[in-house]
């Protein structure tokens, strides 16, 4: 049932027509803009807090002098309403809110199903392919990292599938010991599946176990004189002891995870330490969006459902500061989980010391994102000064142009505002239809397309456009920017400066072609080098990517009917593509499964 008031707002009129139900509650301000959602199990009661108390906390009497209209949705329960209040604030991001600012999917471990040789690999994104999700892990380094012992230890592959059905001999992964070739059949399929299985198990915390069938199968190879698997898998099971020495915490046995909250000057830091039976997987520090006057206690209550409840959870979450609906929360955890979650604020022995260390990471990081916050706002007003305007920019945006000698050329476009990179906002162009390393022509492309989209709504414009290059660059963001109609945006070419040395650039104001020599001790100079760092970094990796991922297609694949055995079955026959490309059609006809029509339609690829 949803309620709504949309004249002037009277609090105390509307708590009347509420029940004492569970629910969730919105209030908007005049605009129609969401201020805060929040949830109660008693919504007459909650809500007649925000209009019936003679004196309120600054930050909620800041915000009830803004409420024109409210509304309320009722659930069953009290965790339903727990439930959908994470849920609109994750997707409506209200201002009042405490909010996890997290534009990143966490990375796992991918394990493919449904062949004899299945790959292992980094995947970050929806988890719809056939197949095993290991995580989340809190970095792409602990994913990486784990990826290389899997290598080194049970060798199962992790080329892509394209690469891997093309191969006519082993690749240097075999050569030095970290593949075992199934590619070319070098390992039985019942081998390489019981490699893929110990694998599993050692991601899936079951180490242990591991060792020991690795060392039993090692006493049984060595008792029938298979002396030489013996060795290898005295090897494995050196490997694992060693990592299991390495890896092991104390007193972390179970699955959880340690979380500590830090806030000042009015900015919080969560840092949550990862363990997964006995074995530490690092930390990762957030830095939520946070309301004036929230506590500690409050932070973390908001942070744990918008965090946990759609990723797994493990058995205990530890944390710094209690908080009121802790019980409520781990209900509704265990419900969506397949195990009881605990959360514990009040801890000893090594847990303890966990809790203490994931505290000094919370402050150490917090103490570093204001310091940089500072830094960056300080170069913003620097930029200011340099620039002669007359308010502090907001919003850069900074266009770069990457290829190869003209091939696969990609354009990016960054995005920075006062508090730093806002990396939900970059954007990648793939340029085509262009004279191949026209660079003049793929930044007049990406610039029309970037601000066709922002002159329809959908963005924002920036204050100041950066564009990586001189004065041709700046011409064609000019006349972009004049064709389309769009006004208030100061333009500035970033040139390479004497020798391309670092902060020695030449800035190039728009249309008018001044420049300025900022020298590298300025602040400016600083934070447009930063900005135009990151541009280049962004659109370099996007044109490695569209660049391997064009080299790694086979022409092959272009033609109807030629499937993978087929493809496998002409590559081994001929030793490669260049193989295929040299025979006739005769020559290829030969080749079982491929009939003479089919030969006739892969000579004319190479051939034309």
């Amino acid at each position: 049932m949803i309620e709504r008031v949309r004249d002037a707002f009277d609090g105390k009129e509307f708590v009347r027509t509420l029940a004492a139900s569970p629910g969730v509650y919105r209030y908007f301000d005049g605009a129609g803009d969401l201020l805060y959602v929040g949830k109660a199990g008693n919504l007459k009661k909650r809500v007649g807090s925000y209009f019936l108390k003679p004196r309120m906390e600054p930050r909620i009497a800041a915000m009830v002098v803004q409420i024109a209209h409210a509304e309320v949705t009722l659930t069953r329960t009290e965790g339903e309403a727990l439930l959908l209040e994470s849920q609109l604030i994750k997707s409506l991001k209200p201002r009042y809110n405490i909010l996890l600012r997290d534009d990143k999917s966490f990375p796992y471990i991918y394990l493919s199903a449904g062949e004899d040789y299945p790959r292992m690999g980094f995947h970050r994104g929806a988890r719809s392919g056939k197949g095993r999700y290991f995580g989340p892990y809190p970095s792409t380094y602990a994913v990486r990292e784990s990826l290389n012992l899997m290598q080194k230890i049970f060798q199962v592959r992790q080329c892509e599938d394209s690469y891997f059905r093309n191969r006519s001999r082993p690749c240097l992964q075999y050569q030095i010991k970290r593949c075992s070739a199934p590619c070319v059949a070098l390992i039985e399929p019942v081998d390489y599946q019981a490699s893929v299985r110990y694998a599993s198990m050692f991601l899936e915390g079951k180490s242990t176990v591991v060792t020991e069938e690795l060392s039993k199968a090692m006493e049984q190879a060595s008792s029938e004189l298979e002396f030489e698997r013996a060795a290898r898998l005295r090897d494995q099971v050196g490997l694992l002891k060693q990592l299991q020495a390495r890896h092991y915490v104390q007193g972390a046995s179970a699955d959880m995870d340690v979380l500590a909250c830090a806030i000042v000057s009015g900015v919080a830091c969560v840092t949550v330490l990862y363990f997964r039976s006995g074995t530490s997987l690092g930390s990762r520090a957030f830095f939520p969006r946070l309301p004036m006057d929230a506590s500690a206690g409050d932070v973390l209550a908001s942070f744990i459902p918008q965090y946990y409840l759609d990723k797994p959870v493990p058995h205990e979450l530890i944390v710094s500061h209690a908080f009121d609906d802790a019980a409520l929360l781990a209900e509704v955890l265990t419900e969506n989980s397949a195990h009881v979650v605990e959360i514990k604020s009040s801890v000893r022995a090594e847990r303890a010391r966990f809790l203490e260390l994931a505290q000094k990471n919370a402050d150490a990081a917090l103490a570093a994102h204001v310091a940089s916050n500072q830094t960056m706002r300080e170069r913003f007003e620097a930029l200011r000064e340099l620039l002669g305007l007359d308010e502090t920019p907001q919003r850069l945006e900074c266009f770069d142009i990457s290829h190869t000698m003209g091939e696969a050329t990609v354009a990016s476009c960054v995005v920075f505002g006062p508090e730093g990179a806002e990396k939900s906002q970059y954007r990648r162009f793939n340029i085509s239809g262009i004279t191949p390393g026209d660079d003049y022509a793929a930044m007049h492309q990406a610039l029309e397309r970037r601000y066709k989209r922002l002159q329809a709504g959908e963005g924002v414009l920036p204050d100041i456009l950066l564009i990586d290059g001189g004065k041709g660059q700046v011409k064609q963001a000019c006349d972009v920017l004049s064709d389309l109609g769009v006004e208030g945006v100061m333009i500035v070419g970033v040139a390479k400066g004497e020798e391309r040395r670092a902060g020695h650039e030449t800035l190039i104001l728009g249309a008018s072609g001044k420049t300025l020599w900022p020298g590298p001790d300025s602040a400016a100079m600083h934070l447009v080098q930063n900005v135009r760092d990151e541009a280049h970094r962004f659109a370099i990796t996007g044109h490695r990517q569209r660049r391997q991922k064009t080299r790694e297609t086979s022409r092959l694949e272009e033609i109807e009917g030629v499937g993978a055995k087929r493809r496998s079955a002409m590559l081994k026959h001929f030793g490669g593509l260049t193989g295929i490309a040299a025979a006739g059609v005769e020559e290829l006809a030969k080749v079982k499964g491929i009939s003479r029509e089919l030969a006739e339609r892969i000579y004319a690829l190479f051939h034309g």
